[in-house]
């Protein structure tokens, strides 16, 4: 192994700039509801494959969490749609931090 591999293996945070930059509210909407669409269809997968598994499995964390974002999709087209309504783009800054679970 060489010195640079062995940084990457000591690096216990990494961060990804997934989304940055003003957008137009249209532009916006598009943008979030395809990363939350796709973060909700990822979750209704993963209670699919469960319930293929076991029929009589529990989904509820699952199911849980897939209300919870479509409860935020509806908050941020919400809130899109009132700077649409006054004529304001939105600023988006979306950083995703990824840890070591332990």
């Amino acid at each position: 192994m060489d010195a640079k591999e062995s940084a990457q293996l000591e690096k216990t945070t990494q961060t990804i700039q997934l989304v940055k930059g003003e957008f137009t509210p249209s532009e916006a909407a598009h943008v979030l509801m395809a990363l939350i669409d796709e973060k909700i269809n990822f979750h209704k997968i993963q209670r699919l494959q469960v319930w293929e598994g076991d029929h009589k499995s529990k989904t509820e964390q699952l199911d849980g969490r897939i209300l919870e974002l479509e409860k935020e999709k509806g908050i941020a087209r919400e809130f899109i749609n009132n700077r649409r309504a006054l004529g304001l783009n939105v600023r988006i800054n979306g950083i995703l931090e990824i840890t070591i679970a332990k």
